[in-house]
């Protein structure tokens, strides 16, 4: 029987050097991307190959995803956005170039709101230009994301964020998340949030979307978090082309010296097996737009 629920499947365009370890966070090697292309002389894209192979893989199993796409990949990977779009994926926003806006630890803006809406704004223009499309979602860079930021966001024309994540590891967000399940919601008005996958285990809520916890927990777990949440409501699976990677990235980065310990094939694999056990089972997966449209949210 085919579930009344769907998964919204969704893929962060972002290369190695995008990760907060190395750019754009209070911990970061570099400030942000400016200065890590001021002082950078090596090779820095890991990302083309490994995207294409994952819109091959997306065909092969004949599903469209939402590619959130940092804005500046746009000019450093000429043609990258176009390809996307062409495949008929929806695009969707993942900042100008991936910096925090808020402090990962202490929640506290890391900008102004003029600053972040400027910011956002000239993304938002950018993606549209190059994809084609009018851009109505968005996701917080490193999924760290602060009600100011969510109640900007309908003044920009976007109807949907998909950054926050309930569960009893970490909190990414200054957001009250009390009674906040998996189930979309209305988090401000005018505005749906597309909440991350948990897996409960007698209360302990354990992060099951994707991304480094398919990495790291592995396919089984992150399959029953999405099934279980697909009890309570649509709810979202993402990863990154870069979690495909077969090559490995520079040895730069401060505080997660595993993070990319697991990823290539292995994860390839995983993504392989979780879309074809989930069409296996009747489970819709489609890019969020097209699940709020027909929903009429």
């Amino acid at each position: 029987m085919a579930s009344v629920h769907k998964v919204a499947l969704t893929v962060d365009v972002e290369d190695w050097y995008h990760v907060p370890s190395v750019t754009g966070s209070p911990f970061s090697v570099y400030k942000d991307v400016k200065e890590f292309f001021s002082k950078w002389k090596g090779r820095y894209d890991y990302l083309s190959d490994p995207t294409e192979r994952v819109l091959d893989l997306l065909d092969m199993y004949d599903v469209k995803a939402t590619f959130l796409v940092v804005a500046d990949v746009v000019n450093r990977y000429p043609g990258l956005v176009e390809s996307i779009a062409e495949r008929g994926h929806e695009i969707g926003c993942h900042g100008l170039n991936h910096a925090c806006k808020i402090d990962p630890k202490n929640k506290k803006p890391l900008m102004s709101v003029n600053e972040f809406v400027d910011r956002t704004k000239e993304a938002k223009n950018i993606l549209e230009k190059f994809s084609g499309q009018r851009i109505v979602g968005y996701r917080a860079p490193n999924a760290v994301v602060g009600g100011w930021m969510l109640e900007e966001l309908p003044n920009l024309g976007f109807r949907y964020d998909s950054s926050v994540s309930v569960n009893s590891l970490y909190k990414k967000t200054d957001l009250d998340l009390n009674g906040v399940t998996t189930k979309p919601y209305e988090v401000v008005p005018g505005l749906i949030e597309y909440p991350m996958a948990y897996l409960d285990v007698l209360g302990l809520k354990i992060p099951t979307s994707g991304g480094p916890m398919l990495r790291f927990l592995g396919e089984k777990i992150v399959k029953q978090g999405l099934e279980q949440s697909l009890k309570r409501g649509d709810t979202v699976f993402y990863f990154h082309p870069i979690d495909i990677s077969r090559e490995k990235f520079p040895d730069v980065g401060n505080n997660r010296p595993f993070y990319w310990s697991i990823k290539g094939k292995i994860v390839e694999n995983r993504i392989k097996n979780l879309l074809k056990k989930l069409i296996s089972k009747d489970i819709s997966l489609d890019p969020i737009i097209e699940i709020i449209t027909k929903k009429n949210m």
